[in-house]
């Protein structure tokens, strides 16, 4: 039979997880880089730009427009990486607070 009571609880506990959880985001870290590593950004899971790398090459005004889009390209691999790890981070502090109910799809959540 199901607990209503029991059932409250847990969402509380799973709140306080997931509050948790987010604000530990800022320890993920990503990194995505572009033109075979000449750029790299860094990135946390709260989808702050951490770091940037530029190689000394790239480092001339006649390239400005290049190393803009390397840039670009860099921190979008990192932003998606971080999603992923992200994700990844909320499941496990969450595993085994919220029930598995047949036909309810929570995967939305994380």
């Amino acid at each position: 039979m199901f607990d209503m009571m029991s059932m409250m609880g847990k969402m509380k506990e799973v709140q306080a997880k997931m509050k948790e959880a987010q604000a530990n985001l800022v320890n993920v870290k990503a990194e995505g880089e572009s033109g075979a590593g000449m750029v790299k950004v860094t990135v946390n899971g709260t989808k702050q730009i951490e770091s940037l790398q530029i190689d000394e090459d790239l480092i001339k005004p006649e390239d400005k427009e290049m190393m803009q889009d390397l840039i670009i390209a860099a921190t979008n691999k990192a932003i998606q990486e971080v999603e992923i790890k992200s994700k990844e981070e909320l499941k496990k502090s969450t595993a085994g607070l919220i029930p598995n109910i047949p036909g309810m799809d929570l995967s939305g959540l994380f």
